[in-house]
């Protein structure tokens, strides 16, 4: 499937429409009111969100077109030509790096006993673990818990008595890419790297994506309890199947319509059990539904531009830095323009606490980065999703510990059955690339 940008134009117009209606929308229904308390209506938040990206993208969209249509590759000449020419062109053309990477021969090299297997096994599960768990229990933390003069237990959806909470979730997104850029850039810098030859704005469309799929995972925790975002991420391979199968018109096999079904009913029989609970800390609202929708839309995409960049030469660090770059680019533009940035500031200035919460929020995402790339590289992306899984089960019972969020059997019989299809999942696939590799001739050893 070939990506333009002239496709996505008109997607984003949409986007911005349906923005607009849905803020006029929760307005008239009494969620808010567009002139008093507008920050109180998530679809005018992101609408605000969408015009600040706006004014980087279409002076970007302009300058590209105009550098394309004037043929600068070849003309163009001063201090600035390699930079616009590397953002514009880029070194290389991707047909070239096809044709290099499948001509090389496939290798397997020696891995080192296995006790530094283990080892190194060992050592990629606990920094997941550690990263990625330390990262959802500060998030619920910060998005669903008030600052200052709060009450110990307090339930998303509760008003605050005497409290404080922080409201912007593109801040933290920004505190997010700004240290992962960081990290990556370092990273790039002292260790080598291969060639870049993708065009740098060619980055721009994922992290667009990347920045309004972290922002849906935060704002949907101001509706729905975080067991309930967890289980919704996990069941995101049925959109993806129905968008494959209309779109693409994919086949699939009966394991794979088998374990979606099972990852409807779990995920049916848990929000059974939520709303039968009536417990304020569980419900699912409308909203929370509608920005989850939204994350598993945006974070789709992203995947899925990310492994059409992958066909350039180039690095997951690198991949990682030039996502992060231009997501930083949108989200600084957009806090600036709206003033959220002070605003967030001073927040940080009168709640020390929260600033401790918010720099290792960042750290956590910054490192769990880093060891999916050398997880995925050592091991291979099935041992990977085996840790992750794992770690999405680990994540709801934290949730329920330290957050107090009421789960009846009937929603862990859901969860049960959730994580049940996920590992018939992966025990299937590794079946169906075992039968797949026994075919191919041996590989070379070095």
């Amino acid at each position: 499937m070939k990506f333009t940008s002239c496709r996505l134009w008109p997607a984003l117009a949409l986007l911005i429409s349906w923005s607009a209606a849905a803020a006029a929308a929760a307005a008239a229904v009494g969620e808010g009111s567009l002139l008093d308390g507008w920050h109180d209506v998530w679809p005018f938040r992101f609408l605000l969100n969408m015009l600040g990206y706006s004014t980087i993208i279409i002076p970007g969209y302009l300058l590209i077109n105009y550098f394309r249509r004037t043929n600068y590759q070849d003309t163009g000449h001063g201090i600035c030509s390699a930079i616009i020419k590397a953002c514009v062109f880029g070194s290389e053309t991707k047909s070239g790096l096809l044709d290099e990477v499948s001509s090389a021969p496939r290798v397997e090299v020696d891995s080192g006993s296995p006790v530094r297997q283990m080892f190194k096994l060992t050592f990629c599960a606990v920094g997941l673990q550690v990263s990625y768990l330390t990262w959802g229990v500060l998030q619920e933390r910060v998005m669903t818990r008030s600052y200052g003069e709060a009450p110990a237990e307090q339930a998303v959806g509760e008003p605050d008595a005497g409290g404080e909470r922080f409201t912007d979730s593109q801040f933290l997104v920004f505190m997010n890419r700004i240290l992962a850029l960081t990290v990556s850039g370092l990273w790039c810098l002292t260790i080598k790297q291969p060639r870049h030859g993708a065009p740098l704005y060619k980055y721009s469309f994922a992290s667009l994506s990347n920045i309004l799929s972290s922002w849906c995972q935060y704002e949907a925790l101001k509706y729905i309890s975080f067991p309930t975002q967890v289980l919704a991420k996990a069941s995101k391979v049925i959109p993806v199947m129905l968008m494959g199968k209309m779109v693409s018109h994919k086949s699939y096999e009966y394991w794979e319509y088998l374990t979606a079904a099972l990852i409807s009913v779990g995920v049916g029989l848990f929000l059974l059990s939520s709303s039968a609970a009536h417990q304020p800390s569980t419900v699912t609202t409308f909203s929370g539904a509608v920005i989850l929708a939204g994350y598993i839309v945006f974070d789709s995409f992203t995947s899925n531009w990310q492994d059409h960049l992958f066909k350039y030469k180039m690095s997951s660090v690198q991949m990682m830095f030039g996502v992060n770059l231009f997501s930083c680019l949108f989200a600084v533009g957009s806090l600036l323009e709206q003033g959220a940035l002070v605003e967030a500031l001073a927040f940080m200035h009168r709640h020390p606490d929260f600033a401790c919460h918010a720099a290792l929020l960042s750290v956590c995402s910054a490192c769990g980065q880093l060891f999916i790339f050398y997880t995925i590289n050592q091991f291979g992306a099935a041992v990977f999703t085996i840790i992750m899984t794992l770690r999405q089960a680990i994540a709801i019972l934290l949730s329920c510990l330290l957050y107090g969020h009421a789960v009846t059997a009937m929603g862990v019989l859901g969860i049960g059955v959730v994580f049940l299809a996920l590992f018939l999942r992966l025990y299937a696939r590794s079946r169906a690339k075992a039968g797949r590799r026994s075919t191919l001739p041996p590989p070379q050893k070095v």
